[in-house]
């Protein structure tokens, strides 16, 4: 039987079209140059990095094609997402080590009587792709994100796919985040840290966008691996700040052999040391899901923080964030980007205006961002306008434009060309 190529299903209804395409022209004004921090050897410039985490999944199921297709359009700077290995060693795309139930659902084993079956609640590392294939992880919406697409009949992806389709788009100004989820904590559960690295680097060496790469990790010691396979990649430390074990004797099985409390416990100095590393990326605040005004909350990627690394030559991108306040903050403490679920709530809280934002509103004020929250449909059916999420040729960044998606992986490019004639291209000629 043929496999069905998985649908979208539209959530939002289309009086929230207007708004959306309004919202979609602050967007682009995220990667206008901004003046940044002064490195060493002189000024710089550099552009805000919005990062579409997981894809963006409050927009889209998460680390779908269809979620990165739609980050791009949308003009983000920076696709984030995750990768783990298989039983057959094959890299997928996907944030959770063991299978989710809350995301993904069984259909059948891949033969019959397979003894791993159910495989819900399995490790990735111990499924093989055709496995892994089977599960239906587009059942349903994620609980917290009312605005997410559900691209129904999902199945999990290969790196390989995210990067080939990021070369179709001919989106050569787009980079990619790539995390190793190497479980340094309980190294059981994922593949061992020297095969996990290794096959990431193979298929992004393979791809032949590596210079669109960036390489991050929780485990700094995957790091170091990456940096003596690919010395050239630059690097990303992540922490939580809990992985950091300050005070506590010896080095953090996260930490790769440092022990943070020979730099007081300091995530900046700590990281600096590491070869290959070029930005940082810790949890934004405590609680991590925390909000500003929320009793106890406070800054961990503050002011200070972002002053010392960029001393050191280093960038600050914190995770993840969809708190307009906390974005205002981060504008204020020349924060170099950000890892956001709902694009829209971070393109609206950073007061750019461009002149994309004019021309999409016909004033010189901010475009309105879509709403953050919106009632969802009793019963949520297929849209049959699929191209309602399509936003203008003229509001894309110059290197999303002149191109045509890939009709296989981008379920509104066949469509496209009723809206906008060759897509990301030139409108069609009049008479």
């Amino acid at each position: 039987m043929s496999a069905r190529h998985p649908t979208v299903r539209h959530l939002p209804g289309r009086p929230a079209v207007r708004r959306l395409l309004a919202g979609l022209a602050l967007l682009p004004a995220l990667l206008s140059p901004v003046t940044a921090h002064a490195a060493p050897g002189g000024h710089a410039k550099a552009r805000f990095d919005l990062q579409a985490h997981r894809g963006g999944l409050g927009l889209t199921t998460e680390e779908s094609l269809e979620g990165f297709g739609k980050a791009m359009r949308l003009g983000v700077s920076t696709l984030e997402l995750d990768t783990q290995i298989t039983k057959d060693l094959k890299v997928v795309v996907n944030h959770d080590r063991q299978i989710s139930g809350v995301k993904c659902r069984d259909t059948g084993p891949v033969t019959p009587g397979d003894p791993m079956y159910p495989y819900v609640g399995k490790y990735l590392k111990d499924l093989t792709l055709a496995q892994v294939r089977t599960l239906d992880c587009g059942y349903r919406q994620l609980p917290g994100f009312p605005e997410q697409e559900v691209v129904e009949g999902f199945r999990m992806v290969q790196l390989k796919d995210v990067l080939n389709l990021v070369r179709r788009y001919h989106a050569w100004g787009v980079k990619l985040n790539v995390e190793t989820k190497v479980e340094a904590g309980a190294p059981e559960q994922t593949a061992p840290q020297e095969v996990f690295v290794r096959r990431v680097y193979e298929e992004i060496h393979r791809s032949g966008i590596e210079r669109q790469v960036t390489i991050q990790s929780f485990d700094w010691g995957a790091l170091r691996v990456m940096h003596r396979l690919a010395p050239k990649w630059p690097l990303v430390a992540l922490t939580n700040y809990d992985f950091l074990e300050v005070g506590r004797p010896g080095a953090s099985p996260w930490l790769g052999g440092i022990d943070a409390d020979d730099y007081g416990g300091d995530f900046v100095r700590a990281a600096a040391t590491l070869p290959g590393v070029t930005a940082l990326s810790p949890n934004y605040g405590f609680p991590q899901s925390g909000k500003v005004g929320d009793p106890g909350f406070r800054f961990y990627a503050d002011a200070a923080m972002v002053g010392e690394a960029h001393a050191r030559g280093l960038k600050v991108v914190p995770w993840t964030c969809d708190d307009p306040e906390a974005h205002t903050y981060m504008s204020m403490t020349r924060t170099d980007g950000t890892w956001a679920r709902n694009l829209f709530s971070c393109a609206s809280s950073l007061d750019y205006k461009t002149p994309e934002v004019t021309r999409a509103t016909g004033s010189h004020e901010p475009a309105p961002c879509m709403p953050r929250t919106r009632p969802r449909p009793s019963s949520p059916s297929t849209s049959t306008d699929p191209t309602r999420f399509f936003p203008p040729a003229s509001l894309l960044p110059q290197h999303l434009r002149w191109r045509r998606l890939d009709p296989l992986h981008d379920p509104i490019a066949p469509h496209a060309h009723l809206r906008h004639g060759r897509l990301f291209g030139r409108e069609p000629k009049s008479g």
